[in-house]
């Protein structure tokens, strides 16, 4: 092969093969981060579980801890995030979680500083657990975790109102029903709490990526009036989904007022329409989801009974008010400077 030229079939094949490399590169650069990160985590949970056991056994008091801080930083001086502050991270963390296997197997998958915001944001071992999974299964950023707790998620997933137990399969009808929530927090497309269905419906297109990570893992965007065409009519579906762990698609109808008994019959004739044109052999039922601007749970419970096709019913909400309790109680301009050198120290400590 001439040293100064790539012919067209050699250039390809380099192509090909710089292509594997780069991807070979990528993940080992990736695996080297995630064996850093987990022995730095281990690294301090060991840390933490020591000062727990000598404190306990031992009775030192709290003041062990700036002693250890002091010595830690004389004999490693390049090393940060041994500050007398990240050292009580260690301790909370040890404590929060005794069982080192866990650890090792889950809580080391995740940054340190997500692990802070869990001890921070959350009092229960459940609760943490739960957010730990939810955060390695969807790769959350760390501002997206504290958005994902402030927002309650665990408390609004599987809430919705459904039919599902009635009309899947165990254990497709939980997965069902652990892929909704209710209310959905629909803050991020600014607009008033008296906006048209039609104004929601194109927010939300505008802004499929937060409206994705809102739904939760597996949504896949399909379009928006989506024509289906029925006795040579045409209808429209609102949005459309393919939810790729459910392996089905998921219509979603949109209404800005209060849910009302016609609306079920009308989402449970579009999922005859998409089970009809649009499913694959392979695919399982697909699922509706009606977001309503509010909803009696007694009377959308009564409206699903007798449909024959899995729907839930879900309440959206457009924008929070600032509680009247908290109007008085705004942090002060120093009290918000302040926070953020903090976030900023605490960032240069642990990093190594």
């Amino acid at each position: 092969m001439n040293d100064n030229a790539l012919t067209a079939a050699s250039a390809a094949g380099y192509a090909d093969w710089l292509a594997e490399l780069k991807e070979r590169i990528h993940t080992a650069q990736q695996r080297a981060t995630l064996a850093v990160n987990r022995e730095l985590v281990l690294l301090y949970w060991q840390i933490g579980h020591g000062i727990l056991e000598r404190q306990s056994s031992r009775g030192w008091g709290s003041k062990v801890v700036d002693t250890l801080a002091r010595d830690l930083r004389n004999a490693f001086p390049d090393m940060k995030g041994f500050s007398p502050r990240n050292l009580k991270y260690m301790r909370a963390f040890a404590e929060a979680w005794p069982d080192l296997e866990f650890v090792q197997q889950a809580a080391a998958q995740l940054p340190w500083f997500h692990l802070c915001t869990l001890l921070d944001k959350l009092e229960s071992r459940q609760e943490r657990d739960w957010y730990i999974a939810q955060a390695l299964e969807n790769g959350w950023s760390r501002n997206v975790l504290v958005m994902q707790i402030e927002t309650g998620l665990r408390q609004r997933t599987g809430n919705a109102v459904t039919n599902f137990s009635q009309r899947l399969p165990q254990p497709q009808s939980d997965l069902a029903r652990e892929s909704l929530k209710d209310p959905y927090r629909l803050d991020f497309l600014g607009l008033g709490k008296e906006a048209r269905e039609r104004a929601i419906e194109d927010a939300l297109v505008r802004h499929v990526t937060q409206f994705l990570m809102e739904l939760g893992a597996g949504f896949a965007f399909v379009g928006r009036q989506v024509h289906v065409e029925v006795g040579d009519k045409d209808f429209y579906i609102d949005l459309l989904f393919y939810h790729l762990k459910l392996r089905c698609y998921v219509v979603v109808e949109l209404k800005a007022g209060e849910f009302q008994p016609e609306y079920a019959g009308k989402l449970n004739f579009y999922l005859s329409a998409v089970d009809s044109q649009l499913k694959h052999p392979g695919d399982n039922p697909s699922l509706g989801l009606l977001l309503c601007k509010s909803r009696n749970k007694v009377v959308a419970e009564y409206a699903l009974r007798d449909m024959n096709k899995p729907i839930g019913v879900a309440e959206y909400q457009l924008a929070q008010s600032l509680p009247d309790a908290l109007q008085t109680d705004l942090p002060r301009i120093e009290d918000i400077e302040r926070e953020l050198q903090d976030m900023d120290d605490d960032a240069e400590e642990a990093r190594t």
